[in-house]
């Protein structure tokens, strides 16, 4: 049967106490929302409506090219009452998948077991076996150990809270049946509610089959409510995920001080030490070691390269072999070719580093092409911006750039030159020759340093 799924993310997140939609609220640097929705697309679903209420337009607007049916729930009676309005932009012969927008960490393997779960003749929900189940709703099984309902925490009984199964909230049933339990609803309970779990029994009552398939882990199912839930979650995700890249050979010293907060492809025999944080794409080659306290945003790192210490990398790619850090950061549209060297305290911005090339100490390179083996002493500074626009500097293959040298772009320093320390250079220069620009050294004699009053 064709699979439509429907969120839930209408919820306002009391306890948040955020002007942020509880949905919107980040978990590894994305909305929780964008985590269920990666899990939708990845059963490739005929189709997914979201169902948004709190935060008005804030919650589609942050999902311009979500590419999913939004459907405004503009008062909130319950997670019954929220998938009713979802109902109309469903088939009837379709499955229907329902998630929870706050429920983050849920994958695509066991919502596929779900659904295998679900047809015409069966409805299907996920479970969890919980050491606490305090709030949850309870699964009810009969003597036979059919699933018979679903008892919300508030509304069991002592008996019925000593159950440890508990209900996610998430479900799988034919659309058909489902439009006819859900407008049978009623909301007589403690919270005067339209609960969808009732539906359970209506399923049962119509001799249709209720198949509890049990989450591998509880995080997988675990909402979030509280900032306190929030950082749990992260936890889990940190944790998932440094076991996903070690299980590749990847050897991360403390997967309790490792974030992955994106796609994260690696070669072989890769190295990753403590406090690193891997933000948007990050590709990493072969034997790449990563040193402590690094940030690699959407960026590359060949094989055989080195990230030391303390480094920020972002939108940059670095080539095979090369030396990166301590303390260095390298900004958008930053090019290392093989074997280049950037050392403390250098910051590269839209710039190309040849092979060989080499930054060791107290540099900025902007808008700027290094040549093949060109060494570029401490303190040197393209000076690229001259208050409106920005400027392009190109050194020759081959150059030495002196220490303490300013490059007043544009400017071309010619292949083979010799640029003398403390230099100010604001016209190109010649291929192989020595260039400098210093005023003359005065001593004066008789000044004395003046002295406090």
């Amino acid at each position: 049967m064709p699979l439509s799924v429907v969120i839930l993310a209408a919820g306002q997140g009391k306890r948040m106490n955020s002007d942020l939609p509880k949905v919107l609220q980040p978990l590894a640097g994305r909305p929780l929302l964008g985590h269920v929705l990666d899990a939708a697309r990845g059963l490739e679903a005929a189709a997914t409506c979201v169902v948004y209420g709190h935060g008005g337009d804030q919650v589609p607007a942050a999902f311009p090219d979500a590419g999913v049916r939004w459907v405004l729930q503009a008062e909130q009676h319950g997670t019954g009452h929220a998938v009713a309005q979802a109902m109309p932009q469903v088939p009837d012969d379709h499955l229907v998948l329902v998630l929870y927008g706050d429920v983050p960490l849920v994958q695509v393997e066991t919502l596929s077991k779900l659904i295998a779960e679900a047809g015409e003749g069966a409805i299907s929900i996920l479970s969890v076996m919980l050491t606490d189940p305090t709030g949850y709703g309870r699964v009810v099984r009969d003597g036979a150990g059919s699933v018979a309902r679903i008892v919300e925490h508030k509304d069991a009984n002592t008996k019925e809270r000593a159950i440890h199964e508990c209900n996610s909230g998430v479900m799988c049933a034919p659309a058909g049946r489902l439009r006819e339990w859900l407008g049978a609803l009623k909301n007589d309970n403690s919270q005067g509610e339209y609960y969808l779990t009732d539906v359970i029994v209506a399923a049962v009552r119509s001799g249709l089959k209720v198949r509890a398939v049990i989450a591998p882990t509880a995080a997988e199912v675990l909402g979030v409510n509280d900032r306190l839930q929030l950082a749990e979650l992260e936890t889990a995700y940190r944790r998932q995920r440094a076991v996903e890249l070690m299980l590749t050979g990847v050897t991360i010293v403390d997967p309790a001080r490792f974030d992955a907060r994106g796609p994260v492809s690696v070669g072989r025999d890769v190295y990753v030490d403590v406090n690193v944080v891997f933000e948007g794409r990050v590709k990493l080659g072969d034997r790449v070691r990563i040193g402590p306290n690094v940030v690699i945003s959407d960026s590359e790192i060949g094989d055989d390269t080195e990230i030391l210490a303390n480094c920020v990398i972002d939108r940059a790619v670095v080539g095979p072999r090369c030396k990166v850090g301590p303390f260095a950061r390298l900004r958008p549209e930053a090019l290392l070719h093989e074997d280049v060297h950037v050392g403390n305290f250098v910051e590269v911005k839209k710039s190309e580093l040849k092979r060989g090339a080499k930054a060791n100490h107290l540099t900025y390179l902007g808008d700027a092409t290094i040549g093949e083996k060109v060494n570029v002493g401490a303190g040197t500074i393209t000076c690229n911006y001259d208050g409106v626009n920005k400027w392009r500097t190109e050194i020759g293959d081959g150059s030495f750039i002196g220490s303490g040298t300013m490059l007043v772009a544009p400017v071309k320093v010619g292949a083979g030159s010799t640029i003398g320390a403390g230099s100010t250079i604001t016209r190109d220069t010649p291929g192989d020759k020595l260039t400098l620009e210093r005023s003359k050294q005065v001593t004066i004699p008789g000044w004395k340093r003046p002295g406090k009053k």
